[in-house]
């Protein structure tokens, strides 16, 4: 069964950095976008950063632009994404999931790529914890 792996999480300092990666279990086809998104106790997941696979565009929060930076890994028959995470702050406190959509879905548009709704492949998350 296909699934998404995450690890990278833990507790850092503010201001520090940690870097996220995302694998899934196996290939069966590019997916056309895949992304982080975060959900911290009592609030909505929001989408934190999205990388598409067709054009390499890429998405991001504004609460976290000039700070975490997108990537995905392009070697052949892989669907593997990293979020390095840096000057952190404790607003960032939350379980990260990754998320993918592939062709089991109508190709979502562009401007929805870091919308939850649009996926539909999860992770199990990955807690983040910014403290002192």
């Amino acid at each position: 069964q296909l699934h998404l792996v995450e690890s990278g999480g833990g507790l850092v300092q503010p201001g520090g950095s940690l870097r996220l990666s995302c694998a899934a279990s196996r290939f069966s086809e590019n997916f056309w976008y895949m992304g982080w998104f975060r959900q911290a106790p009592g609030k909505e997941r929001e989408g934190v950063s999205c990388i598409s696979s067709r054009d390499g565009s890429t998405n991001y929060a504004d609460s976290v632009k000039g700070r975490f930076t997108i990537s995905r890994d392009n070697a052949k028959n892989t669907n593997t994404v990293y979020l390095p995470m840096n000057r952190l702050t404790p607003e960032a406190t939350a379980v990260y999931y990754c998320a993918a959509v592939g062709s089991w879905r109508p190709l979502p548009p562009p401007h929805v790529m870091c919308v939850p709704s649009a996926y539909a492949l999860w992770g199990q998350g990955t807690q983040v914890t910014v403290s002192s």
